[in-house]
C-alpha cells in the first residue's frame, strides 16, 4: 500500500495505468532472415542478439542464391512476445537484411535438424543401441568394436529424445547442426 492507502493501478481516477500489460510467458520462435552474402553480416546479426542479452538456441547459415549472393540465417530464440517483436524490428533495420520471417507465427512450417551421436558400449548395450537406432530411423555411419556413430535427422524434440535414451547406453559425444526450417505451402 502506498502512503495514500491506494493500491497501485487500482484507482479509477489515476492518470497512469500502473498494471503491467506485458506477457512474461517465454515463447520459442524460429526466425528466417535473408541477408546479403558478404563479410561481417553474420557478426552484425549475432551482435544484435548479444548486445541486448537475447539468447540464441539454434543458428544455421547457408548461401541460398549463388547468383544473387544471398544467404539465409535461421535463428531459434526464446523470449516474451514483446521481445520477439523487438528482435524482428531490429533485425529488419540492419542494412544487409532483406527479409525477416517469423515462421512460428506465419503458419505451418517444417523444422529439421541433423545430429551425430557417438555411443560407446559392449555386449547387450550395443544391441540395445542398435535396436533404438532402428526405431528412431537413425543410421550407423561409423562402427568400431567399442563404439557407434549414429546419424539422425528430425525435429529437435526427436533428437533430444534419442539422445536421452542413448545416455544410459554410453552416449559419449553429440554434434548438432542446428534447425533448418521452411514455411509450408505456396
Amino acid at each position: 500500500m502506498s502512503p495514500l492507502k491506494i493500491k497501485k493501478g487500482s484507482s479509477k481516477h489515476s492518470a497512469y495505468n500502473l498494471r503491467p500489460n506485458f506477457s512474461d510467458v517465454q515463447e520459442r520462435h524460429t526466425l528466417a532472415v535473408l541477408v546479403d552474402n558478404e563479410a561481417g553480416v553474420l557478426a552484425r546479426v549475432i551482435g544484435l542478439f548479444s548486445a541486448r542479452g537475447y539468447n540464441i538456441e539454434s543458428l544455421t547459415v547457408a548461401e541460398v542464391d549463388h547468383l544473387g549472393k544471398l544467404s539465409r540465417i535461421t535463428v531459434v530464440t526464446t523470449g516474451t512476445p514483446q521481445v520477439i517483436e523487438q528482435i524482428k524490428a531490429q533485425l529488419g533495420r540492419i542494412v544487409p537484411v532483406h527479409d525477416v520471417h517469423d515462421l512460428t507465427v506465419e503458419g505451418a512450417s517444417v523444422e529439421r535438424e541433423l545430429a551425430l551421436l557417438k555411443v560407446a558400449g559392449e555386449g547387450e548395450k550395443r544391441v540395445e543401441a542398435l535396436r533404438l537406432a532402428d526405431i528412431f530411423r537413425a543410421n550407423v555411419v561409423d562402427s568400431t568394436l567399442e563404439s557407434f556413430v549414429f546419424e539422425i535427422t528430425g525435429t529437435p524434440d526427436k533428437i533430444d529424445a534419442f539422445a536421452e535414451l542413448m545416455r544410459p547406453l554410453g552416449l559419449v559425444e553429440v554434434a548438432r547442426t542446428g534447425v533448418a526450417a521452411l514455411s509450408r505451402g505456396a
